[in-house]
């Protein structure tokens, strides 16, 4: 009960700050409602009343609030501010089209997820795990846009090819491009993740002794697989969650009636009752994915978690080659001559008789669609975008590690499923729009999966018995965390926030693109992204630049990490 009785408080606490929005926001949502129901009528006080009377805003945002949840005990969610519909059929509706498309996604995520990590899993069950793996192409393929990757998607299969439509909803190959678009960039995370853990569990003695005793080796990488993903579980649900309510320019792009548009389009419009059906919706999925990852990580760790029998997984000290640091040297060389070179040049320059001309001399990376230098725009929007995305995923590590190790599983539950878009709002209408209100909405969700991943790990570093053997030995608390907590919990969660951040610069991107954050017309790689997307087939450098600089981002974090996790030690032979 005390598990319920937490999320839902939390639950009501989210709702009530969407049903002050208008108030946050400083918007009149009169104004709001007579311009989407009548375009062509004059804002005149009398009118703004009538309209205040008839959705009840004249009695204030409590008074808004108290009717919206009493109405929510009664089962009505309210009718919609804009079209004055029921909002519960629409909101019903735009659930299960979102469902449906989270569950072929999420089985495409899984599927690539296993794929990633099958040479693991292949080398740990024969013992010959001898060197750091990278995870380069898992880096790359969870750096991707999903934009991006369903524009490409939806131009080749469905153009070019005609293999699968490219609009609508309903026939089952009408599901195969978004959610190929949703779920490989969801996959490559997971199986990122996957494929760090999986080490860990095969330098258990149980793996030794079981290849001595002849089990199968098919066995083998079952059990180490079962070992492992009790720390992952949290992900899967987080991503699920983040599929369904997320998944806003895939349901844009193909056209799809989902719950992510749905939420966007009633935060835009200041339309509260469907807002907060949709918040309330994807609020009660988290939590109902939270206790199903829950009882299934109890269920797969067994007794071993409450008898503080279970031994801790960390990772095996391995060498790494020296490939890995050599590649980590240039891509960061390549990425900071490409910066310098563009930062010589005017990204602000317009040139209108150049109009998304291709590389040249004069532009080696070709014009966008005004005319702009993409070199230019690329290398001054590098600071704004690398840098902030880096500043921002310290921050979330932070909050994730902080906030994890309490195990603050509603608040964790909560922040994912709210979209960066919607705590975009709210943020900005309370600082104002501006780069460090965007900056401030993404971290006040992004460091939710990290959370989750911290308080999985830090629960099975508490149930071993090397801890309880510190403890009766009359090790401090700091001690304990020191020495033999963080040590197995802070060395993954960091290489997932490095994983992160090309993430967490689209997001960055996205918010200043609907207004929210660094304005136009600064240069900002995923503002590049979507300013350049309708130009894609004539001029795919406009596209390619930015889309290759997050690629490689993200690919020189993780080659970073494993340089640095593959550095024998001093005296290691």
């Amino acid at each position: 009960m005390k598990y319920l009785a937490g999320r839902l408080a939390t639950l009501l606490a989210v709702v009530a700050v969407i049903g002050l929005l208008p108030r946050l926001t400083r918007t009149d949502p009169a104004r709001t409602i007579l311009h989407a129901r009548y375009a062509d009528r004059e804002p005149t006080p009398e009118t703004l009343d009538a309209i205040r009377a008839e959705t009840g805003l004249d009695g204030g945002p409590l008074h808004v609030l108290g009717s919206w949840l009493g109405g929510l005990f009664r089962g009505d969610l309210g009718e919609s501010w804009v079209s004055g519909l029921p909002v519960a059929p629409d909101v019903t509706a735009a659930l299960g089209n979102s469902l449906t498309l989270m569950g072929v996604s999420l089985a495409v995520a899984l599927l690539l997820a296993l794929a990633l990590s099958a040479p693991t899993l292949r080398r740990g069950a024969a013992r010959r795990i001898t060197r750091v793996r990278a995870g380069v192409g898992a880096a790359v393929l969870a750096a991707l846009p999903e934009f991006l990757l369903a524009a490409v998607l939806a131009t080749v299969f469905a153009v070019h090819l005609g293999w699968f439509p490219a609009l609508g909803w309903g026939a089952p190959e009408q599901l195969v491009l978004p959610a190929l678009a949703m779920g490989v960039p969801a996959g490559a995370l997971l199986g990122r993740l996957l494929d760090d853990a999986l080490p860990g569990a095969f330098a258990e003695p149980w793996a030794r002794s079981a290849t001595a005793h002849g089990v199968p080796r098919r066995r083998i990488a079952a059990h180490a697989l079962r070992r492992t993903l009790p720390g992952l579980l949290p992900q899967v649900g987080l991503v699920a969650v983040g599929l369904t309510g997320g998944a806003v320019a895939v349901e844009t792009l193909f056209a799809i009636p989902g719950l992510g548009g749905t939420a966007l389009a009633a935060a835009l419009a200041q339309d509260l009752p469907v807002l907060q059906a949709c918040v309330l919706v994807l609020l009660l999925l988290g939590i109902a994915a939270g206790l199903a990852t829950r009882f299934a990580a109890r269920a797969l760790l067994g007794p071993a978690l409450t008898e503080r029998a279970l031994p801790t997984l960390h990772a095996p000290r391995l060498p790494g080659r020296r490939a890995l640091t050599t590649a980590a040297v240039l891509l960061g060389a390549l990425l900071l001559a490409v910066t310098v070179a563009g930062f010589l040049r005017d990204p602000l320059h317009v040139d209108t008789a150049a109009r998304l001309a291709g590389p040249s001399a004069a532009h080696p990376f070709g014009t966008d669609h005004l005319g702009r230098d993409v070199l230019a725009r690329l290398g001054h929007g590098a600071a704004r975008t690398a840098l902030a995305a880096a500043a921002v995923g310290a921050v979330t590590l932070l909050l994730g590690l902080a906030i994890g190790a309490v195990r603050a599983g509603a608040l964790t539950e909560t922040a994912n499923a709210l979209p960066a878009v919607l705590a975009g709002l709210v943020v900005a209408g309370i600082a104002g729009p501006g780069p460090w209100g965007a900056a401030a909405a993404v971290a006040a969700v992004a460091w939710a999966p990290l959370a989750a991943h911290t308080a999985a790990l830090y629960a099975q570093e508490k149930a071993a018995p090397h801890l309880t053997a510190a403890i009766a030995l009359g090790a401090d608390r700091t001690r304990l965390l020191r020495h033999h907590v963080l040590p197995g919990v802070l060395p993954p969660v960091a290489r997932h926030a490095l994983l992160r951040i090309p993430a967490l610069a689209l997001a960055l991107a996205s918010l200043g693109f609907l207004g929210l954050g660094t304005q136009a017309p600064a240069p900002e790689w995923g503002r590049m992204l979507s300013e350049n997307m309708p130009y894609a087939e004539r001029a795919p450098w406009a596209v390619l630049a930015p889309a290759a600089a997050l690629v490689v981002l993200g690919a020189l974090a993780v080659l970073t990490s494993a340089a640095a996790r593959g550095r024998t030690p001093a005296g290691a032979k």
